[in-house]
């Protein structure tokens, strides 16, 4: 009997690995932003092939709005009712900008518009996907994918005035005071 081991044997657990991608691409967004993040950095950190990576993740751009905040926090804040929409969705977008680091999509696409405007593009349609497929849920009408990119360009603008440049009224303005305004705008975009 030959006493050669045998290589080990390769595990396949493809949601283990996914957890890992997800978690390393939030560690390399957080780092490096999204301009800068590699799929080859992440699949490093990963133990993963750069391959895997975009197996389970088509592209950069939806590995990102995978990995970071915004889609899961959208799916809870559009579930309810439609009446109360506006204000959830105000309050979530408040809540979350408050507490957020420089991987969040609307702060990664407003800096990546600025530096390669192909990557916002990407960017935003990968986000934009996402939101009209949550808001379908609630909302009914062929021009619900139009509101979508109203609120969108509304949060955007917000993003980089309170939350990217820190400047002027609206960065002074204190939470609940943002989240009272945007609930009106928001009434106007979504319900009329």
């Amino acid at each position: 009997m030959s006493s050669v081991s045998q290589p080990p044997r390769r595990t396949r657990d493809p949601e283990a690995k996914r957890a890992a991608i997800l978690a390393a691409a939030r560690a390399v967004f957080a780092e490096h932003g999204f301009e800068k993040a590699t799929i080859r950095e992440i699949a490093r950190r990963a133990g993963v092939a750069n391959g895997l990576v975009m197996l389970h993740f088509t592209s950069k751009e939806q590995l990102f709005v995978a990995a970071v905040p915004g889609p899961r926090d959208l799916a809870e804040a559009v579930a309810g009712d439609r009446d109360g929409l506006p204000g959830r969705i105000a309050q979530a977008y408040v809540t979350r900008m408050e507490n957020a680091d420089r991987a969040d999509p609307f702060i990664a696409l407003v800096r990546a518009a600025a530096a390669d405007q192909e990557a916002a593009k990407a960017l935003l349609g990968a986000m934009r996907l996402e939101s009209v497929t949550a808001y379908k849920k609630v909302l009914a009408g062929r021009d619900v994918g139009e509101r979508v990119d109203l609120l969108a360009a509304l949060l955007i603008g917000v993003t980089m005035s309170r939350y990217v440049l820190a400047d002027g009224p609206l960065a002074a303005m204190t939470p609940e005071r943002l989240a009272r305004h945007l609930t009106g705008a928001l009434e106007a975009i979504l319900l009329t």
